[in-house]
């Protein structure tokens, strides 16, 4: 078996816990395949040593390369996920008495059932109003992951509630946390969370049954260990006791499912606290891309302070990945044809979103390429989300009063976005106004059962319903914005998200279509016409999905698309950033970017958008100058922004070229366009010291900065009559 020396090291660990730093593409399977085989040859039994694989797929890819690198007729050891062991400990737990018996809910429907259920019975005495909002669909879905939340932190639900920015409209989570529990006891049921929860909670009250599950096992090897939370960490704990030791592997860099319970911390101090001391192995060679990527991964990751002092060397062999950054969807298609022209097939391509919302400018423009794409959830192509169908039927309606008449059409523009409204209400209201023509009376019993506040809205509704004949004639953006701002929109959809991030991400959606509208100078029949997807396109065809969605993919063609400020990183004026938070986005900036083998392109929107601080950390200009310099035996000296990161990736290969800090770091390009101040930048204050730039507004030449000054707090400055130095 061909392995690095840093890769020797892991598979001959001797003795104790130990704790793998490993790079994106670094080998981490074949690693741990080895290190298996290299204890079943010293003698341990397969039946002590448990692999936990973070789901099922690479459950199975791990076994199967177990199977097919082990000699013919050696017991394996069991390749389990966190769930399975779980699973396996209640069955047991509950054969010995200590858990009750209770069927696993796998149906979706089952579990929202009984999340209505807990609702109804913790808003019993609300109004209408209140009770029809919390059972929303949306809603009912997050009142779902709060549940699940809370067993995975093991928390109480009123603590984690406080530690999470949950809407105004969410205060009945709290107690319907409860409800939900008492009617899953009640129904012996449990959910997939319940298969930590419930397993967890009693080992660590009964003491007896702790000890009937310790003892079993002398090698623990877990991967992915970035993204473990606190029930798991937990139960390993308890699991491996003092006898087992424990590998963890995984990358602190690529921790991005906090909104799971994820936290870099896991990987970095409270691996010892919890486990003891540990030896420290580097796997920091990755075997993905090639040295233009791996330099601009170091680059974009360094201003992070939660992170392993560890660089991404790019082996020798790896194809010579090439970088650029644009703007606009023009690049994007040229980009993709570019692909098609060497005949290289679209699967081989992906556009990464950080969010589903900026996804849609990129559907919409491929539409009208004629370039076929996939979805990595289908539900989110553009045309079936309810809020599109619904915009879309307000153009429709501008064209065609008919629609007036047509109760199923009234029916979905009154109801999306949503007017808080129970659905049957709303069906019976939509009947009467396409047979009449007429608002009812104040008096009619179809207003009986409404608050004022829902009549009014209602009303305004069909008011503007009824004019929008008349504004026809208005290019389909003006429309757009007119029919946004009438139904208060973005207020709405903002009430109506259980969590702001995704108010501001339906909000954004709002903005991107009305954008797209303008840019394409689309004709409404475009926008309400293509109701189904062109003949496949779900089989073929560039992958479109989220950076979350894309963790532990690769493609030789990475597009990452939507490179702004206030998009990637993600922050607004409501829900700023703060330094936990800017870590966060800087993490899956990297993960998106290590995605690529041999291109990555990274573009920012037309407009008023900035882009993103992130394409200037990266240095990816530098990345693509070093490589070059490599690839060429190069001998002149090489002017970069960061001499000291690049000294030490060429002491890393064994390499000496001669670097000098570049000059004209400060006024650099960006895709084109020149930058002086942007977030992100470093910058000294004779008064306030060193701080970062959070913010940047008005006049490029002599903007207004909201600056985070690391004694001084935060401020907002004049940047040109202000004492800066940029460092």
């Amino acid at each position: 078996m061909k392995l690095t020396s840093e890769q020797w090291a892991v598979v001959r660990h001797r003795k104790g816990h130990a704790r793998v730093a490993a790079v994106a593409g670094a080998g981490k399977t074949t690693t741990l395949v080895a290190r298996v085989l290299h204890l079943l040859q010293r003698g341990v039994p397969a039946r002590r040593i448990l692999v936990l694989m973070f789901n099922r797929a690479a459950r199975e890819d791990f076994t199967a390369k177990l199977v097919a690198m082990a000699p013919p007729g050696q017991p394996l050891p069991e390749v389990r996920t966190f769930h399975s062991i779980g699973h396996r400990l209640t069955q047991s737990l509950t054969r010995w008495g200590w858990l009750s018996p209770r069927e696993l809910l796998t149906a979706d429907w089952q579990r929202e059932r009984l999340l209505r259920q807990a609702v109804y019975t913790c808003l019993e005495t609300a109004d209408n109003s209140t009770r029809d909002a919390a059972l929303e669909a949306e809603r009912l879905e997050a009142l779902g992951n709060f549940c699940d939340l809370v067993k995975a932190e093991m928390a109480t639900p009123a603590e984690f509630y406080e530690r999470l920015d949950y809407g105004p409209d969410t205060l009945h989570f709290v107690e319907a946390f409860d409800h939900y529990e008492a009617l899953l006891e009640q129904h012996g049921r449990m959910t997939y969370a319940d298969l930590l929860y419930r397993p967890l909670r009693c080992l660590e009250n009964e003491e007896e049954a702790r000890a009937r599950v310790q003892g079993f096992l002398d090698h623990v090897i877990i991967d992915e260990y970035q993204d473990i939370n606190e029930a798991q960490q937990r139960l390993l704990s308890l699991l491996t006791g003092a006898r087992a030791e424990v590998m963890a592997v995984g990358d602190a860099n690529q921790c991005i499912y906090e909104w799971r319970g994820a936290r870099p911390d896991y990987m970095l101090e409270r691996f010892e606290a919890t486990f003891g001391q540990a030896t420290d192995y580097p796997l920091s060679m990755t075997f993905r891309h090639g040295h233009a990527l791996a330099l601009t991964a170091n680059h974009a990751i360094r201003n992070n302070r939660r992170r392993p002092d560890q660089l991404c060397i790019a082996a020798p062999q790896n194809p010579q990945t090439t970088l650029d950054a644009g703007q606009g969807a023009t690049r994007l298609i040229e980009e993709l044809q570019a692909w098609q022209h060497q005949a290289r097939p679209l699967q081989q391509a992906c556009v990464l979103v950080r969010n589903w919302a900026l996804s849609v400018a990129v559907q919409l423009q491929l539409l009208r390429a004629g370039i076929p794409f996939r979805l990595a959830r289908e539900e989110r192509f553009v045309f079936r989300l309810p809020l599109v169908q619904a915009l879309a039927g307000y153009l429709r309606l501008s064209r065609d009063a008919r629609l007036l008449h047509d109760p199923a059409h009234l029916f979905l523009l009154l109801s999306q976005p949503t007017s808080f409204v129970a659905r049957e209400r709303l069906q019976t209201l939509s009947l009467h106004l396409a047979q009449t023509q007429h608002w009812p009376d104040r008096q009619d019993a179809l207003l009986a059962s409404l608050k004022p506040a829902q009549r009014r809205t209602l009303k305004r509704r069909w008011e503007l319903l009824c004019e929008l004949p008349r504004l026809a004639n208005l290019p389909p953006a003006k429309l757009l914005e007119i029919v946004v701002e009438r139904l208060d929109a973005e207020k709405v959809l903002k009430r109506a998200a259980a969590r702001r991030e995704k108010g501001e991400e339906d909000v954004r959606l709002l903005d991107v279509l009305i954008e797209q509208a303008d840019e394409l100078a689309l004709a409404p029949d475009e926008l309400i016409e293509r109701q189904q997807r062109p003949k496949g396109e779900q089989d073929d065809g560039v992958l479109i999905t989220t950076v979350h969605g894309a963790k532990g993919l690769e493609w030789p063609l990475v597009v990452l698309w939507g490179m702004n400020e206030e998009d990637f990183p993600y922050y607004s004026k409501d829900n700023p950033l703060d330094e936990e938070r800017l870590e966060e986005e800087r993490r899956l900036f990297y993960v998106a970017i290590t995605r690529a083998q041999e291109r990555l392109v990274m573009l920012h929107d037309t407009g008023d958008h900035r882009p993103s601080r992130f394409l200037a950390e990266s240095a990816w200009q530098d990345g693509n100058l070093v490589a070059q310099a490599l690839a060429n035996n190069g001998r002149d000296s090489l002017s970069v922004k960061v001499p000291a990161l690049i000294e030490r990736y060429f002491a890393a290969l064994g390499v000496e070229l001669p670097v000098e800090c570049s000059l004209s770091a400060e006024a650099d390009t960006v895709a084109g366009s020149p930058t002086y101040y942007r977030p992100g930048q470093q910058v000294r204050h004779d008064v306030f010291g060193h701080g970062e730039i959070l913010i940047v507004e008005g006049d490029p030449d002599n903007p207004v900065i909201d600056v985070r000054f690391t004694h001084a707090g935060r401020r907002r400055l004049i940047a040109r009559r202000s004492p800066l130095e940029l460092l």
